[in-house]
């Protein structure tokens, strides 16, 4: 209704909101004054142990968490912890080998089961054959469902956060007893086997036998405890499940849609192979056209459709001078900027060349935010992207995809923040490689 204006007032009967698109104002939310802006949007209250996670925390214990957790994501980490990725890949290459019912189901369920071995293996050293019908997938499907209980529970945390700590809401209450016992195992475990495997428990027994994480310059400590390690685990496994998943299928979604494209990434894949025989860490990160492939499809179906964010302290955008008081909540609305003409030409045209070395230059940093942006940026996207490529590898190494739409055209699923299409369907078809497999 007001695509020129800066800034749109929401409606929201107890907290006033902020509708921003323009990339200037954007720009000053999530990055110039971050400290006026980094809150998240609303506090999860005393005892939902499970919420007390990196991406839930505000403040300087937000800070303090993110400064500990940070080195299990650098390229280092991520290089020595590929072998684990790569194996889960070529398991699930086995998995669906041996189930080929698979290929005629549905296909996001799939790419989801694929997900939940990969960060259970990487993250939390699970290595059995069970992975793919583990009771850890079940329970991520479960803890960000689209049920009126979630959905009452986060819309009450948005609009009136006063009456969500009366009420004393927890959201992942009912996973507590399971998650934090069979974190505590994991942490025991390795402790005694004394056997670095490079993953989030490793980082875990790091911590404990560091003891109380300081902030020296606010005198700031967190205890390590089982609780607390097992709340940040728990939230980099179910944000690496759904939203990696949703990633996946909408590459697969626009290759199925586009065979020029899914043709040339077949390409780049097999002489990927042909070349180094293998799949590394450096060899996935070389690979141009799938870089683009990636970039593009999450302009056009990011797995988080909008940004939240509540101003601390008062502000001023630069883009129309107007005032922000503290508590205000911003809306950033990632999926409409993706898709606005004027940022992106043709937006509904699936087009990785816009995302080459040389064009992606001219993209404006808050115009693709599929991950977040500024200091809040997803902690996990180095791993989630690595991950996503990793499965898509060794997945069209052996397979094809068509895909088919229903009547009217694309629809989506909206699911509390994220988002993906729905009422579309990816054929799974086996690839004829003849020798070159």
């Amino acid at each position: 209704m007001y695509p020129d204006e800066p800034v749109v007032a929401v409606g929201s009967p107890f907290t006033p909101t902020l509708y921003i698109k323009d990339l200037t104002n954007v720009n000053h939310v999530l990055n110039v004054d971050f400290n006026s802006f980094s809150h998240r949007g609303f506090d999860v209250n005393e005892g939902d142990l499970l919420a007390d996670n990196v991406v839930f925390m505000n403040g300087n214990r937000w800070k303090l968490m993110r400064q500990y957790l940070t080195p299990l994501f650098t390229s280092t980490k991520l290089k020595s912890m590929y072998y684990i990725l790569d194996r889960s890949a070529l398991d699930f290459f086995e998995y669906l080998k041996q189930r080929p019912e698979l290929l005629q189901k549905d296909t996001f369920q799939t790419l989801t089961t694929f997900c939940s071995a990969a960060i259970g293996a990487s993250v939390f050293g699970i290595e059995n054959q069970s992975v793919f019908d583990s009771p850890f997938l079940d329970m991520a499907n479960k803890a960000f469902a689209s049920t009126f209980k979630n959905n009452f529970r986060l819309a009450i945390a948005n609009t009136c956060p006063i009456l969500f700590k009366m009420l004393g809401l927890k959201f992942f209450q009912d996973h507590e007893d399971f998650f934090i016992g069979a974190i505590k195992q994991i942490i025991q475990k390795r402790q005694e086997e004394n056997v670095k495997k490079h993953d989030f428990a490793d980082l875990c027994v790091g911590l404990k036998n560091k003891g109380a994480l300081k902030d020296h310059d606010t005198g700031l400590e967190i205890q390590p405890t089982d609780e607390i390690l097992a709340a940040q685990a728990f939230f980099f496994f179910v944000a690496g499940v759904e939203p990696s998943a949703s990633s996946m299928f909408a590459i697969l979604v626009e290759l199925g849609r586009n065979p020029e494209q899914l043709r040339r990434l077949h390409e780049e894949i097999d002489n990927s192979f042909e070349k180094y025989d293998k799949m590394t860490y450096d060899t996935i990160t070389e690979m141009e056209y799938l870089d683009m492939v990636f970039n593009e499809a999450l302009r056009m179906y990011p797995p988080i459709g909008i940004l939240i964010r509540q101003c601390i302290r008062d502000s001023v955008l630069p883009t129309g001078n107007i005032k922000v008081e503290a508590g205000t909540k911003i809306f950033t609305p990632l999926f409409e900027i993706h898709h606005d003409p004027k940022i992106y030409s043709d937006p509904e045209v699936f087009n990785p060349e816009r995302f080459s070395r040389e064009n992606s230059k001219n993209i404006n940093n808050n115009a693709f935010m599929a991950f977040g942006e500024g200091k809040r940026l997803c902690i996990g996207v180095r791993y989630a992207t690595l991950q996503v490529k990793a499965g898509l590898v060794h997945f069209l190494r052996h397979f094809t995809v068509k895909t088919h739409i229903g009547k009217g055209g694309i629809k989506y699923i909206k699911k509390n923040i994220q988002i993906r299409p729905t009422n579309i369907d990816v054929q799974i078809i086996p690839r004829d490689l003849g020798k070159n497999v």
